[in-house]
């Protein structure tokens, strides 16, 4: 009988689900490891080779570490569950005009429900993975707050879990650095995996080419949206463009040609291919309303919380104050911020705890 129960962790071949999987095995857990096939880059046509959590090398460097400590591993094929859901959504957002974070998506409906339901089917209490976040509790409510290593701290792409997942979940590394976490690698023996390089990239866009992407997914694309109209923000027709979808908000170089003075995407409108071009204070927003809210830390917010909202990740946050209506949030910077971008993630801090998250839907057109 295990000393803490049975957990299963997520393995990716990497240095933090490696060590997560080492650290509970000695904590007295029994670990089963599980490493999840989600995408086949070959069959996308990019043009790098498949590397990170779904190449072959590293499916093998997950079994051999439960090989060498001595516990269960399995291989699970969810590229359809995740395809259809993840990948449909990142190339139906760019198709309306927004900027998706796949990231979150995949962690709040695809990972976490594999893990929960490949968890109940081998008798596991727990699922575990290499994040850098902790998890609290007040008031009998499970929330995220942010990592000791600010630099590797993921709280931004965990504010979709559900109570009953941070109630099962287990981040052992949320309390670490990441040299610290690469110190235990070494001396657990691990010399060429403590320094083993890491992937900052979309898994399906190893590359970094989401244009060539999605060109690749949706037949004709291209010839589909070349040709439309670049305009300034009093709707002047200035230039013209490679199609809608290859733009994002905040947007500066890559525009295809000069306009005189620096211009940037302060709007994209799908329906008419039309991208609004400005100047950098055309990006200044002071409020915007964020929906599919996920509350974390309280059931329900008072109006006027304030908040430090972070709007991108690695963004620092801005202060802000927030009114709930149903499950949408409006909120109201306290000072003006840049490059709101529909269909990014938008998290709502108190200290370093998360309080919730939810998808930018709109942001307000002027600023005081």
């Amino acid at each position: 009988m295990s000393k803490h129960g049975r957990v299963l962790v997520a393995m990716s071949g990497g240095i933090d689900s490696t060590v997560t999987a080492m650290m509970l095995h000695e904590q007295g857990y029994e670990v089963v490891g599980i490493t999840m096939k989600t995408w086949d880059y070959a069959n996308s046509g990019g043009s790098k080779k498949e590397t990170g959590c779904c190449s072959l090398d590293s499916i093998n460097d997950a079994r051999q570490v439960a090989v060498e400590m001595g516990f269960h591993h399995f291989i699970v094929d969810i590229r359809d569950e995740f395809g259809n859901y993840v990948i449909d959504n990142f190339v139906d957002e760019y198709l309306a005009g927004r900027t998706p974070n796949p990231c979150v998506l995949c962690n709040t409906h695809i990972k976490w429900s594999s893990l929960l339901k490949r968890a109940d089917a081998m008798d596991c209490e727990f699922i575990a993975t290499g994040h850098y976040a902790i998890i609290n509790e007040l008031n009998g409510r499970k929330y995220i707050t942010k990592a000791k290593d600010e630099h590797k701290d993921q709280s931004y792409v965990l504010w979709g879990l559900s109570q009953e997942c941070m109630q099962r979940s287990r981040f052992p590394l949320g309390r670490y650095t990441k040299p610290e976490v690469r110190q235990m690698a070494y001396d657990w023996g691990y010399t060429d995996l403590s320094k083993k390089a890491e992937s900052y990239e979309i898994c399906f866009v190893p590359d970094n080419d989401y244009r060539g992407f999605l060109k690749r997914q949706v037949d004709g694309l291209e010839a589909r949206v070349d040709g439309g109209n670049f305009v300034n923000t009093k709707g002047e027709v200035i230039g013209k463009h490679k199609g809608y979808p290859f733009y994002t908000i905040g947007q500066r170089k890559g525009l295809g040609q000069a306009f005189g003075s620096p211009m940037y995407v302060t709007e994209i409108r799908a329906k008419s291919n039309t991208v609004v071009l400005g100047s950098v204070d055309d990006l200044i927003r002071n409020g915007m309303t964020v929906g599919g809210i996920n509350l974390m830390k309280y059931e329900t917010l008072p109006d006027g919380l304030e908040s430090r909202t972070m709007i991108r990740y690695n963004d620092r946050g801005t202060m802000a104050q927030l009114y709930q209506r149903e499950n949408k949030v409006q909120v109201e910077f306290m000072a003006n911020v840049k490059g709101v971008a529909p269909g990014q993630s938008a998290v709502f801090y108190e200290g370093e705890d998360v309080i919730g998250g939810g998808i930018i839907h709109s942001s307000a057109l002027q600023f005081n």
